[in-house]
């Protein structure tokens, strides 16, 4: 995706005045199948951050395959303490 198109998308998800607003650009935007699957990668970093259950564990819980968890584990060890921070931050 081009620097642009991400800022467009960046710019109408800002732009939202609300969250009711900003729940129907979102579905809008993404496929109920894309929705899950951004749902679904946030819980299991934010299980794999809370570090109290292990990967197959956090599998078996969220409905997700061991590859999956595994796939945001590496991930995860990429970022920076900022950005799991960010992750981890309750909205």
């Amino acid at each position: 995706m081009s620097e642009k198109s991400w800022s467009d998308v960046l710019d109408l998800v800002q732009s939202q005045s609300d969250r009711q607003a900003l729940d129907r650009v979102m579905e809008l935007l993404l496929t109920p199948e894309e929705q899950e699957a951004v749902a679904s990668r946030l819980a299991i970093m934010k299980a794999l951050l809370d570090g109290e259950a292990s990967q197959r564990e956090i599998a078996s819980r969220l409905g997700v395959s061991i590859a999956k968890v595994t796939r945001c584990s590496n991930y995860l060890k990429r970022l920076d303490q900022q950005d799991k921070q960010i992750l981890e931050a309750d909205i």
